[in-house]
């Protein structure tokens, strides 16, 4: 058995150990980097970069170094690649087609590329890079600005001589094994952030962690909220589509950002209009979130219309509705198509409640439970009168969150 074959061993027992077990990719990179130093390899800085699925970020990087251990960036997508990707060693594999490069930090690799020059500022004297791709490698070559998907990987030493052959070896023998149990993580970490962003963060948390069947669902008590745009069909039909898209994506991400900001969870989005939860632990703290969310919203979008009114961007007012009470919360639908999504007379009252602003002549509309369920209440909630409400025997008080003239 060879030195290489000794140190290989027991370290793709230990990575496979670690995909077994769901180990993070951080777990696994920073003791996979560990342990090459207690083998004693001279490894001065370690570097993988990944794709990552998800609509804000185009890819993820890990960096180890022996000085601060390891970190991570995410890459946001961009219509045109940065500099930093332009001139880095990885787009040049790329480029060429390339599965290998190595820099011994001479004078054309210092002028062709930053990195290097920022490497050799630490006292590096090798550099090693290499790929792997998951899945079936086609003919075509890799595409630098939009890679398949796999892993970019790069080793730095800062011996004098730099790496030997054995030591190339070595990571030549673990790179699969490697690979795979990062596949394994990220892969998991992938269905996370997309269930996420398509479900809402608790709804997907739940879904990831099996509540997968079919009318499995639980009764919670809550805080509904209905989110609308006011004249969302006047302006659907004035504006060309991509700016209309822009205008929602505006309004959306701002009341999203909002909520979610105050412990509400994103249950789905309904043309225009966004339905949302407060589940915090007691009604208590979901009536007082969803009233201090509701209050920072007007606020928010009136700054927001001035913004846009300034730009020469069209404005929207915006409706918000909030009831609480038992609520059925779970999965429903056909066997092969369900949505994590909410249902029962709470649901239904509020969307009722939700009908009344033009009537009411108000943009915030709170049932009377939430109103109790709130108290004492920061904000001066202000008695719009006794109502009938299709559904419901007894008149229902509303209110509305004074703060001025809105």
């Amino acid at each position: 058995m060879t030195e290489t074959d000794k140190i290989a061993a027991p370290m793709i027992a230990w990575i496979v150990e670690q995909g077994l077990h769901g180990v993070s990719r951080e777990g696994i990179l920073k003791g996979y980097c560990e342990r090459l130093v207690q083998a004693g390899l001279p490894l001065l800085r370690f570097h993988v970069a990944q794709r990552a699925f998800h609509p804000k970020f185009g890819g993820i990087g890990f960096s180890w170094t022996r000085a601060e251990g390891l970190s991570h960036q995410y890459f946001q997508r961009q219509e045109t690649p940065v500099d930093a990707w332009l001139l880095s060693p990885f787009y040049r594999m790329l480029q060429q087609d390339n599965k290998e490069f190595r820099s011994s930090f001479g004078a054309e690799d210092m002028a062709d590329f930053p990195l290097i020059r920022d490497l050799a500022g630490t006292g590096a004297t090798d550099y090693f890079a290499t790929r792997l791709m998951f899945g079936e490698a086609g003919d075509e070559p890799q595409d630098p600005n939009n890679p398949a998907e796999g892993m970019m990987v790069s080793w730095t030493s800062d011996q004098v001589g730099g790496f030997t052959e054995a030591d190339l070896s070595l990571f030549r023998t673990l790179l699969p094994h490697l690979g795979l149990a990062l596949k394994s993580s990220s892969h998991r970490q992938m269905a996370s952030d997309l269930l996420q962003v398509y479900l809402g963060r608790d709804a997907g948390r739940r879904v990831l962690s099996g509540e997968i069947q079919r009318g499995s669902s639980q009764k919670i008590d809550a805080v509904i909220c209905y989110f609308d745009l006011k004249g969302f069909t006047r302006l659907a039909e004035q504006l060309p589509g991509p700016d209309l898209i822009e205008m929602l994506n505006d309004y959306f991400g701002l009341a999203v950002a909002t909520i979610q900001g105050h412990g509400g969870n994103i249950l789905k989005f309904m043309g225009d209009g966004i339905l949302t939860m407060f589940d915090l632990g007691s009604i208590q703290e979901d009536a007082t979130a969803a009233l201090a969310a509701a209050s920072e919203l007007r606020i928010k979008i009136a700054e927001r219309n001035i913004e846009r009114s300034t730009s020469g961007l069209p404005i929207a007012d915006f409706t918000l509705a909030l009831h609480a009470g038992e609520i059925l919360y779970g999965n429903i639908g056909a066997e092969n198509r369900l949505d994590f999504t909410v249902i029962g007379p709470t649901v239904n009252l509020t969307s009722r409640i939700s009908g009344l602003h033009r009537e009411v002549g108000q943009s915030i509309i709170v049932s009377e439970v939430v109103q109790r369920a709130a108290q004492p209440s920061p904000h001066d909630l202000v008695s719009l009168g006794r109502y009938m409400l299709r559904g419901v025997s007894e008149p229902v008080e509303l209110y509305t969150i004074f703060e001025g003239a809105e």
